[in-house]
């Protein structure tokens, strides 16, 4: 079990959603604490000190280097799994490995020597290797943060240097320990890699010796040393390691090997290779499972390796806009009639009834992909780049499928939504972000609202609205009421989350309803439906583009009378809207302008699963549908300019949401368990990583915002 102190006064109970069991330990950066969840997964936390949040800017900063370190190989490092603020101080979520530092065993138990020491080197130059290649430099490469876990060395704390870096203009905090210091970064040059290879090499001679090879005494005889005298290799034996060493601790930082060129050397290979990583990964594995260097539980800022997660998911009730079809029951108030596809009940009726689909799936895809993470993430990315894509070359619709694609995110930090027991599965470097949700309170016979607070923040209640939106950059919330104005018209509410000041703007009169559909991806625009009851039915009559820089609507009605069935949703460009026409058998997407005129029709393009949230791509170059005669599992993907068909597969997949990046889709998907899921598709059908995971008696309905930070 690990070893923790208990929280002192202050302290608090929880972090972004995790309980917090004690203290593991405590810097000059901040509060390391051991964490856990429902499920008793265990997590450290890292809560920076408030003098080194700064201010806005600078938290910002850090999250965002930070959100860059979680792209590390999964190679002998502990996995940062997410970031977050609480009380204006940015903390950092990893996994907590169960095992003392380097410091701490070579303290207790002695030098390194023999095997062990070869298994040290190795899986250590490896974790650096990882963390170079994802484009990091560690900065504070020492003993205290390698973890000797029971799986072998793991290599901790690679992305809070990187951070702190970025606010040093407000802390002015040195990074970095000057015992294991570079030259070039005590005299506050720019450091690359090659800096940590530096304070790797004094740190294998810590491990080899007991000492710093500059010594640890005080810090200005340390920093003379290291920029003006040879290092002491203590008791390195002559061999492959002590000649890394010694060109490692080369004061002239061109001059030092890569982390690539030690691993070379230690194994004896002669040139590198795709699997050299997870040869070194095996190769740092102890001989046995609790060998020498293994020790009692110690601080530590890592975690102890997440279980794999199972692959129970599936759809659920998704969002109306886009369904074909789609019909609302009328649910009887006594103040007046008001169904519509995110309704809720009230002084406006009841919600109706959202539909679900199921289909044939498979189990496993999630335990899949988590042993191909053990395996090595050099599989993953040959994977990944022979799986996809589209490619789109103007003019032309053929696919590439050799085309390089991003990798998506691994599996963030678990955080349990209000509710339900409902689970988000949420990595700052994803390139969505879920901003609002619905959930249908049986009892009540409600749907209930909950939307963030900020784009990375909590969830709040809102059961005075019927829909809410949140901003593109969190920092407005666009909400829909539960009744008409005094004088009868129907209304938006826009909330400045930072101020608190409402714009409320006007829409249309009774009986029509306007229903939000979606923000911009700017932020300057709301899209709202048109509706009326008509018999049992909904019908869209137009669309509302409110300004919200002008606070101002405008109301269009469509005169195309085959335009009536479906909601309409931004085009790809954003310059205008889209819907869907025709019967069954032939349905098309017809573009219209900001006055309603039709501008240009795509026949034979399919159908649309009820759900859909966005059917463009980010760029707007794509769009997705369910393929003509084809069912739910069957995707198309189209140029969104000439209707040229450039993509066709097949997935386990019950309703596509929309895209999650430019050559990913997300979906909801059902196995055999009695939970459904978000998952993240390739365009193979490939189902890659959930992000989201819902009980299947649960009606649930999900709005993802591109993420920012993303740049998507």
């Amino acid at each position: 079990m690990a070893s923790f102190a208990p929280l002192r006064p202050g302290d608090p109970q929880r972090l972004g959603g995790f309980e917090l069991l004690g203290r593991l330990g405590e810097g000059g950066q901040g509060v390391v604490y051991l964490a856990s969840d429902h499920s008793d997964q265990r997590v450290a936390v890292k809560w920076l000190r408030p003098d080194l949040s700064g201010d806005r800017v600078s938290v910002e900063r850090f999250l965002r280097e930070v959100q860059v370190a979680q792209q590390v190989a999964p190679f002998c490092t502990a996995t940062v799994l997410g970031t977050g603020v609480e009380q204006d101080r940015p903390y950092i979520i990893s996994e907590f490995i169960e095992g003392p530092s380097l410091h701490q065993v070579v303290q207790e138990e002695g030098p390194r020597a023999g095997s062990v020491l070869h298994r040290l080197a190795i899986g250590t130059a490896t974790a650096l290797a990882a963390i170079h290649q994802a484009g990091i430099v560690h900065r504070d490469f020492k003993p205290a943060n390698v973890i000797i876990g029971a799986d072998g060395p793991r290599v901790i704390d690679f992305g809070i240097a990187r951070a702190l870096n970025a606010t040093s203009t407000i802390s002015s905090m040195v990074v970095g320990t000057p015992s294991y210091m570079p030259p070039e970064q005590i005299m506050g040059h720019t450091v690359g890699p090659a800096a940590d290879m530096f304070s790797w090499a004094s740190a294998m001679v810590y491990a080899a010796s007991g000492r710093a090879p500059f010594g640890s005494d005080t810090m200005p005889a340390v920093i003379n040393r290291v920029l003006n005298q040879q290092p002491d290799l203590g008791s390195i034996p002559e061999g492959p390691l002590r000649d890394v060493v010694v060109a490692c601790l080369n004061k002239d930082p061109a001059q030092r090997p890569t982390a690539e060129q030690v691993i070379m050397r230690l194994l004896h290979q002669p040139a590198p290779n795709p699997g050299m990583l997870a040869r070194g990964a095996a190769e740092a594995a102890p001989a046995q499972q609790h060998g020498p260097g293994t020790g009692p539980a110690g601080p530590s800022f890592g975690g102890h390796s997440m279980p794999p997660f199972t692959s129970p998911s599936g759809p659920v009730s998704g969002n109306l806009p886009y369904a074909t079809g789609a019909q609302y029951p009328q649910h009887p108030h006594p103040q007046q009639s008001w169904p519509h596809p995110y309704a809720q009940s009230g002084p406006h009726p009841p919600a109706p009834a959202r539909r679900s689909g199921k289909a044939p799936l498979i189990a496993g895809v999630t335990v899949g992909l988590a042993l191909l993470l053990l395996a090595g993430v050099i599989v993953i990315i040959q994977i990944d780049r022979s799986s996809t894509s589209v490619a789109l070359r103007t003019g032309s619709p053929t696919a590439d499928p050799t085309a390089t694609q991003p990798a998506v995110p691994p599996t963030g930090v678990k955080r349990s939504l209000p509710g339900g027991k409902i689970s988000l599965y949420e990595n700052p470097a994803d390139a969505l972000v879920l901003t609002s949700y619905e959930v249908f309170d049986k009892p009540k016979d409600d749907w209930i609202d909950y939307a963030r607070n900020s784009l990375h923040g909590t969830f709040t209640k809102l059961p005075q609205n019927w829909e809410s939106r949140v901003s593109p950059d969190g920092k407005l919330l666009a909400a829909r009421g539960r009744s008409y104005s005094s004088d009868d018209f129907d209304f938006i509410v826009i909330t400045d989350r930072d101020t608190g000041a409402r714009t409320t703007i006007k829409t249309v009169k009774d009986p029509l309803i306007s229903s939000i559909r979606a923000w911009s991806r700017d932020g300057s625009k709301i899209l709202l439906n048109v509706e009326k009851k008509t018999g049992d039915n909904w019908q869209y009559l137009g669309f509302v583009i409110v300004d919200v820089a002008g606070k101002s609507a405008d109301v269009i009605n469509v005169d195309d009378t085959s335009i009536r069935e479906t909601a309409f949703g931004f085009d790809g460009a954003e310059e205008g809207v889209v819907n869907v026409y025709g019967n069954e058998k032939n349905r098309g997407l017809r573009f219209f302008d900001t006055e309603g005129k039709a501008v240009r029709s795509l026949p034979g393009i399919g159908t649309l699963s009820a759900g859909t949230q966005d059917i463009f791509s980010p760029s707007g170059k794509t769009f997705v549908t369910n393929c003509p005669n084809g069912g739910d599992g069957d995707h198309c993907i189209w140029d969104s300019t000439t209707g040229d068909q450039v993509r066709k597969f097949s997935s386990d997949c019950d309703k596509v949401l929309g895209f999650y990046d430019e050559e990913h889709l997300y979906c909801w998907e059902q196995d055999n368990a009695a939970n459904d899921e978000v998952q993240v598709l390739d365009f193979n059908g490939r189902l890659l990583r959930r992000m989201l995971e819902v009980p299947d008696d649960i009606n649930f309905s999900p709005v993802f915002t591109a993420n920012p930070a993303k740049g998507s």
